[in-house]
């Protein structure tokens, strides 16, 4: 199996960015952790890092029929981007949003997602672990289509 990881923007600022919420780990850790991962998983990753809304959905596109899922951290993007959201519903890949903080315990603006309901699950406030789960569920647990 093979999946694509979308990390959208600051991300890239772990362990810079406000670390009380986002702890003091890097972004290249960030990455490290989900290689280590999907070895153990048997699954095969492709980690995109973007502050660009545009560039997160040509990466999006270019999934079709080539990845088995897409795990994705659309960032601020998660509140407001409905560009992103037809694309993950336009490509028929299954995907999993994911975020390090719980965004359900934090300011209000962040506690909605546009971008979920074109997801199969969410998983928020695992820190790098979301990361994990989401590749089992996407490798184990996803429903069956019919």
């Amino acid at each position: 199996m093979k999946f694509l990881i979308i990390n959208g923007p600051n991300l890239n600022t772990l362990g810079i960015r406000e670390p009380d919420v986002y702890g003091k780990k890097t972004y290249e850790s960030l990455c490290e952790f989900i290689k280590d991962e999907a070895r153990n998983l048997d699954v095969e990753v492709v980690i995109f890092q973007s502050n660009s809304e545009g560039a997160i959905i040509d990466e999006i596109q270019k999934t079709f029929s080539k990845f088995d899922g897409i795990i994705i951290n659309p960032g601020a993007y998660t509140h407001y981007s409905y560009a992103i959201h037809d694309a993950l519903k336009a490509i028929g890949v299954d995907s999993v949003e994911v975020h390090l903080s719980n965004i359900h315990r934090r300011e209000e603006f962040r506690q909605k997602s546009v971008t979920a309901p074109a997801c199969i699950g969410q998983i928020s406030g695992m820190g790098f672990y979301g990361y994990k789960l989401s590749m089992e569920y996407l490798k184990y647990g996803r429903p069956l289509k019919g």
